[in-house]
């Protein structure tokens, strides 16, 4: 056997050390305006179609079926012949290359040709595109692809078929072949290269299949892309031609095969080169996905937008549209049956929207709205849950939190979150302001929007709404005042009673055990020094669950006062936060609306840490104050003792609570961000000079 020989550097005959170092040259050169000129002064198309996805496709099976022999060979196995997919071969040879045959041959003959004399890399790139000049860019490089496969598949057959047929043998005998399989550790950096190129190939035929009518070629980010194709292709063609050059050069060599130095070097800095391209291709393809469904999703968003706001003959074209056309999505009934949308048709609709947070009292309240008056009542609509989620962090901890949610509503549910068609998301959040706190958006039966969130108003005056209007709500408003029954509604059920009987009822809240034993003990002193009937209610604090249910267990134990249970404390906050941002959707400013003025004042109180207290005498006579003036007032009784008993419990105490000076103070207002809207303007509960605006993020976990 021949001694194998190492073709360096220093051994080639000068004129292929000059080749080598030209080769080098263009290869280190960076990818300047003059290369690109050079490279765009070829192209001039003439308007010609080529269909070149079927082409790839064959690419793609004769060398995916060539390098995973070789992958075999590399770990002790043989050659072997893989049935190819017929019906892709069968329909390009019927189609596409029918009228491509010889200008794929002819690209053949100029490889061979060049890469057989020796003819350096870039020259024989130029003469291909020059070859192709009227092609487009993706077809100038498929075609390119298709002469390599044509030329590399009719030598790899020989090389696998040369064991097993004589003919083979015979045809290798005659090309002097090495034996290609025991070198191909050797060979893997060629199939690498090849690797690479068909990914680039793909990555730019895919540029060309984007939907002009949501990109265009004109504008970034696909201009950018397309500014850069044309270097791309040169370079895969030069990579091509490097290829085919190393292959053509095993001919003849028999036993005495191994890849020189330079070689070596020229694949491994192509390989880096294709790399670098593809990496930054795929970067721009990514942008461009990017901003194809950001259009798809605007033209989606109008789309439902002109919907929406179109008079319907029912509601059945909006329940449609909110549900993804992909796949078939079904309701769950609240007997949780799969039924389709068109079980809501010509129904008066809730569309309840919230995450999945959205809180176990929350559901409880709404459920003995929607299954107690309702039914009662005979009031004819249903509620449609809309769970909002992000898809990009899904796992199957949500997945199990979705589903125990959806066992617990009584109402109907959609079967997947996913099942949201995004453009609606997009329209609940910036058209309907969801952000977190729930909404509930009221359809009447032809898809008209009555209100863009009913919650407020159900939470204040319960099923009376009916038909969650924002006419309603703006005619309820008109007849209510700051009353005892608007701040506790039926929360209290012996409220009646005691207003009845002529009692002084005090609700206050806070969380510090101290002031409350205080304060309710000099309380008590007071109502029996002026021998008054006096009931008091403890409502706890917004959203401090645990801490609230550590201290109403205390009170009841100490026998304190009377204390509110965990959904009537978070139904008595969220009634107030509702009567706020109801208060702000139709206009009204604490300047010109008392109702709006005494709820941010109760809501100022509960933002502090310090206790609060609101007294009642009858239906409207009120006083409050923060915990520090009232339980200064209540110990300091023997100051204004004898006016109590001249004027009156409670206007004896809002005089002397207006005696009592406050030098300083910190007063709170925490508002979770909300459809409502948040008041611009927001006076001082204690002073009433305007609050400062901070942004505050809280993550409360009990």
């Amino acid at each position: 056997m021949a001694t194998p020989i190492s073709l360096s550097l220093s051994s080639l005959p000068s004129k292929s050390q000059q080749l080598v170092r030209n080769e080098r040259r263009m290869l280190a050169a960076s990818d300047d305006g003059a290369m690109t000129k050079l490279i765009q002064s070829t192209h001039a198309p003439d308007g010609r179609f080529v269909d070149v996805k079927p082409i790839l496709q064959v690419i793609d099976n004769v060398l995916h079926h060539i390098i995973p022999n070789i992958d075999h060979a590399m770990n002790g196995g043989t050659g072997h012949i893989d049935a190819l997919d017929d019906r892709t071969n069968s329909y390009v040879i019927d189609g596409a290359l029918d009228a491509l045959a010889y200008i794929v041959h002819k690209i053949c003959c100029e490889v061979s040709c060049k890469c057989s004399g020796g003819g350096d890399a870039h020259a024989t790139t130029m003469g291909i595109l020059n070859m192709l000049s009227n092609y487009s860019w993706d077809a100038k490089v498929v075609l390119t692809l298709a002469a390599f496969a044509v030329n590399f598949g009719e030598f790899w057959l020989i090389v696998q078929l040369c064991t097993s047929n004589s003919l083979a043998k015979s045809v290798a005998l005659l090309k002097q072949l090495p034996d290609i399989l025991e070198h191909s550790q050797t060979l893997k950096p060629h199939f690498d290269a090849l690797n690479k190129l068909i990914d680039v190939t793909k990555c730019i035929v895919e540029f060309t299949e984007l939907p002009s009518e949501f990109i265009s070629i004109d504008v970034p980010p696909l201009s950018t892309a397309m500014a850069h194709i044309p270097t791309a292709t040169y370079w895969i063609i030069w990579s091509v031609v490097a290829c085919a050059a190393q292959i053509m050069g095993l001919v003849g060599m028999g036993h005495e095969f191994i890849t020189s130095t330079s070689e070596a070097w020229e694949l491994s800095s192509l390989a880096h080169k294709v790399s670098s391209i593809h990496e930054h291709l795929q970067s721009l393809l990514h942008i461009c996905y990017q901003r194809i469904d950001e259009e798809k999703l605007m033209e989606a968003f109008e789309d439902f937008r002109r919907t929406i706001e179109t008079p319907q003959m029912d509601n059945l074209k909006i329940l449609l549209k909110i549900f993804r056309k992909e796949e078939t999505y079904y309701l769950l009934n609240p007997d949780k049956t799969k039924v389709l949308n068109d079980v809501l048709r010509r129904k008066q609709v809730l569309l309840l929207i919230s995450d999945l947070d959205i809180s176990q009292e929350e559901i409880r309240v709404l459920e003995a709205l929607y299954k107690g008056e309702r039914v009662s009542c005979e009031l004819n609509y249903e509620i449609l849950w809309l769970p909002i989620v992000d898809r990009s962090t899904w796992n199957d901890g949500y997945e199990q939190k979705f589903l125990s949610l959806q066992s617990i509503m009584p109402w109907y549910t959609v079967n997947h979150p996913f099942a949201i068609e995004p453009a609606v998301i997009k329209y609940i959040m910036e058209v309907w302001g969801f952000v977190k706190k729930p909404i509930a958006v009221t359809l009447d039966p032809k898809g008209k929007v009555l209100c863009p969130n009913a919650l407020n108003m159900m939470w204040i005056w319960g099923n009376s709404a009916f038909p969650f209007s924002s006419e309603k709500e703006e005619s309820f408003w008109k007849a209510e005042a700051w009353t005892l029954e608007l701040l506790v509604d039926r929360l209290e059920p012996n409220l009646p009673t005691w207003v009845s009987q002529q009692k002084v009822v005090c609700f206050y809240g806070g969380v510090q055990m101290e002031w409350i034993e205080s304060f309710t003990t000099a309380t008590k002193g007071v109502a029996k020094a002026l021998d008054i009937g006096l009931e008091m209610v403890y409502v706890g604090k917004n959203n401090a669950k645990e801490r609230v249910k550590k201290i109403t267990g205390l009170i009841k134990e100490k026998q304190l006062s009377h204390a509110w249970e965990d959904d009537n404390v978070w139904f008595f906050w969220n009634r107030l936060e509702s009567m706020l941002y109801s208060k702000t959707q139709h206009g009204k400013t604490i300047e010109n609306d008392a109702i709006k003025q005494e709820v941010m004042t109760m809501l100022a109180y509960d933002g502090s840490e310090n206790g609060w207290a609101v007294f009642f005498s009858g239906s409207d006579e009120m006083v409050r104050a923060n915990g520090d003036k009232v339980i200064s007032s209540m110990e300091s009784f023997d100051e204004w003792e004898k006016l109590a008993k001249q004027m009156g419990f409670i206007p004896a105490l809002r005089k002397q609570l207006e005696g009592i000076t406050d030098n300083h103070h910190c007063t709170r207002l925490i508002l979770p961000e909300n459809s409502g809207g948040i008041p611009e303007r927001v006076q001082c509960a204690e002073c009433g000079r305007p609050m400062e605006m901070y942004f505050m993020y809280r993550c409360c976990v009990e």
